[in-house]
């Protein structure tokens, strides 16, 4: 049994572990509303989340059977075996889950633990019939397939259900509110809050109550037999403390129905999804104890009492909750996830993270021609009444405390009153309905009512979802193939596979940690920026330029080194930041955009000089990756190197350009009226240089100096920085005139 006990303490680390990894992907299903719509400061909406996972633990107490005979049926397995699968299931779980963290993909931490679960029972399984008269008919011995079939079902279900509802329910309640809902909001709104919070209220402690490890049989009892009772004064009670805030007070009740609404979705994931992290440990504890109180040799000895139900000590819970709770507040992968899913469903244009695809173009274009047909056969009047309720889709939306939301308080409050019902009464009926899937659709459901996935965001949106939800399916996939292969490893290799895959586990975490830290300096040079006035536009636009003449400094000046060298493999790695360089240019096109939107007053001759602006970030970046692509084609053809005093030429051209990029810099992230004149009249220099060395080139072609290739190669990179300059010199020109306007 001492190896056992090494494996029980493995599966105790990767418990930790797992909650860790697991609540980072997690926590966007019940923070991406709360934060998305900026209803409190971060730190008020994380305390609400962290009181609701830390009660909903103790609500987990049944769900955790899920784990001991949900998928496998335990009594046709040895106490070795077993412990092996759980083993498996854990190192495969901590390890995928934290591969979509570093990612910033939200997955299901109960599809992983289920095909997981099912991947390892299965293989073992395989490895019984291996060894016994049984055929691989006999499978069906083992697996509890009625059940996994059901929890699958149920999962791939939500998805529809999830999206329909969430869809429905926002399309009725932003025709009855509009996005001018402040005045609406004071007629009717205690009405429809009674309705949200009594919901919520219903799912969560009623539905749920039964499930509590610490809930008396007698109050659950009065309970449902109160059911109705409850939910009639719950509106009431309700209905009568809203419309008194509304009344008497400044208060919102909106941000107290998101604020509730996030605590009971808290509440919600934790009991329903700690079965997710801790259920297979912990149904390891109970087995290695089995294995020590038996009375016979427990090697041989088959987990019939697993089949039994199962109560939690209500501290374990506790403990887990204490873990859940201190990751949602440190978190870094956390924040990763969250921005994904509040980018896919922002009410507003700007910088979008996913490219078009093919399938998202055919759906999109369905759509349009689906909508032109309805357009035809829906009366002209009630098109117009409809217009008119969603007028104001694509205003920008700013909180009471002045930053940018991406969706404002009435979309947040429908997202969880929907998430949360949908959950917790998976939770009652102890089906692992996967709380990613259900938030999710419900809020790409909310958003494609509300008008988000406009024409010139909707195939980027839908590329997105279909790339969350593609890795959903590769999540099912990879958990079962990676739980079996595991467990194969583990049951040939024994003690030398524990030691191998413990520090290859340990390994994978740390790599995956480094990369995700190099993947948020990089993607804070894209970052979206909360911009709620014009002045604010501006210096975002200016950074941004900035952010992205930086990066054109580094292309030109390694491109060169590298064309001097014949370094193929640097020029290939400059292929990512001319890569980044496109999504830095897009952020910009926004921020202009946005300097256009938040203008104050019609000027023919400013709005010109947004033109020339974008036009000079275009060229900027063009003749950038003119450059990366003609010193990369060159050595790629395996074309001779140019000559040493051509390198030198350009060299000297790039170490002045690149000196004037730097001064630019310095000037778009502290700029003065007079400093875009002064920096347009020190470029003398560098022109200077430019003329000399043009007519150094040309004296060398007439003497025939270097090979043709070489020389027109030489050209097109003199052209290139020479276009680069010039283009520099009107964008600083163009920000200095604009600063000094709106300034």
């Amino acid at each position: 049994m001492e190896l056992f006990l090494v494996i029980l303490i493995i599966l105790v680390v990767f418990a930790v572990i797992d909650l860790v990894v697991g609540v980072s992907n997690d926590a966007v299903n019940f923070l991406n509303s709360a934060i998305g719509s900026n209803v409190a400061p971060r730190w008020i909406i994380l305390t609400v989340a962290s009181a609701g996972v830390l009660i909903g633990t103790t609500f987990s107490s049944g769900m955790m059977e899920v784990a001991r005979k949900g998928i496998f049926n335990p009594e046709t397995f040895l106490l070795p075996e077993i412990m092996i699968i759980f083993l498996a299931v854990m190192i495969t779980d901590v390890l995928l889950l934290d591969l979509f963290n570093t990612f910033g993909l939200p997955t299901s931490t109960t599809v992983s633990i289920v095909f997981e679960l099912l991947g390892a029972a299965v293989a073992m399984a395989i490895i019984k019939i291996m060894h016994t008269s049984e055929t691989i008919i006999d499978l069906y011995k083992y697996i509890n397939s009625e059940k996994a079939l059901l929890i699958i079902s149920g999962i791939l279900l939500s998805i529809v259900i999830s999206f329909s509802i969430g869809a429905i329910v926002q399309f009725i309640t932003r025709l009855i509110f509009t996005f001018d809902y402040e005045k609406r909001l004071k007629r009717y709104g205690a009405i429809w809050g009674a309705i949200a919070l009594t919901a919520i209220t219903y799912f969560i402690l009623i539905k749920g109550a039964k499930h509590s490890s610490f809930m008396l049989p007698e109050i659950v009892l009065w309970i449902k037999t109160n059911t109705w009772n409850i939910l009639i004064y719950g509106t009431v009670i309700w209905g009568i403390l809203l419309q008194i805030l509304l009344l008497l007070t400044r208060i919102n009740i909106l941000k107290i129905i998101i604020l509730i609404g996030t605590f009971a979705l808290a509440l919600a994931f934790a009991a329903n999804d700690l079965v997710n992290f801790i259920g297979v440990p912990l149904a390891g504890l109970t087995t290695y104890n089995l294995g020590v109180n038996a009375t016979g040799n427990p090697l041989e000895m088959l987990m019939i009492e697993l089949t039994k139900p199962v109560s939690t000590n209500t501290l374990l819970l506790l403990l887990a909750g204490v873990i859940m709770s201190l990751t949602l507040f440190f978190s870094k992968k956390a924040s990763s996830v969250t921005k994904t899913e509040l980018n896919l469903s922002r009410q507003v244009e700007g910088f979008e993270r996913f490219e078009s695809s093919l399938l998202a173009r055919k759906l999109v274009r369905a759509t349009i021609f689906f909508n032109r047909g309805i357009e035809k056969i829906v009366p002209p009047k009630i098109r117009i009444l409809m217009k008119g309720r969603f007028e104001n889709s694509n205003k920008n939306i700013v909180s009471s405390n002045g930053d940018a939301s991406s969706f404002d308080l009435i979309r947040a409050s429908v997202n969880l009153m929907v998430a949360s019902i949908l959950i917790s009464f998976a939770t009652s009926l102890k089906l692992p309905l996967s709380t990613t899937y259900v938030t999710f659709m419900v809020a790409m459901g909310t958003s494609l009512s509300d008008k988000a996935w406009g024409r010139e965001s909707a195939v980027y949106r839908i590329t997105g979802v279909i790339t969350v939800i593609g890795g959903w399916f590769f999540t099912a996939i990879s958990a079962f193939t990676g739980a079996a292969v595991i467990l194969i490893i583990l049951n040939y290799g024994q003690v030398y596979a524990f030691i191998l895959l413990s520090i290859f586990s340990l390994y994978v975490l740390v790599k995956t940690h480094l990369f995700h830290k190099n993947k948020e300096l990089e993607e804070a040079t894209i970052v979206e920026d909360a911009i709620i006035n014009e002045f604010d536009a501006l210096v975002s636009s200016m950074r941004n330029s900035g952010k992205l003449i930086t990066s054109i400094r580094k292309t030109i000046e390694e491109s060169i080194i590298a064309l001097g060298d014949e370094d193929i493999n640097k020029l290939t790695e400059l292929k990512k930041d001319i890569k980044n360089q496109k999504k830095l240019l897009n952020k910009n096109y926004a921020s202009i955009i946005n300097l256009i939107k938040l203008q104050g007053s019609e000027n023919a001759k400013q709005e010109r000089r947004y033109g020339k602006l974008i036009a000079s970030l275009q060229m900027l970046q063009k003749n950038s990756n003119n450059i990366w692509q003609a010193c990369f084609l060159h050595i790629d053809n395996n074309h001779k190197t140019p000559d040493v005093e051509l390198i030198n030429d350009l060299v000297e051209i790039v170490s002045k350009l690149n000196s004037r990029i730097n001064t630019a810099i310095e000037l778009l992230s502290n700029m003065n009226n007079e400093d875009g004149e002064l920096f347009e009249k020190g470029s003398k220099d560098l022109e200077e240089t430019l003329k000399l060395l043009d007519k150094k080139h040309i004296l060398r072609m007439k003497e025939s100096k270097g090979s043709t290739r070489n020389n027109f190669l030489f050209l097109d990179l003199f052209s290139f920085l020479e276009n680069i300059s010039n283009h520099l010199n009107q964008l600083v020109a163009l920000y200095s005139k604009n600063f000094k306007h709106i300034k």
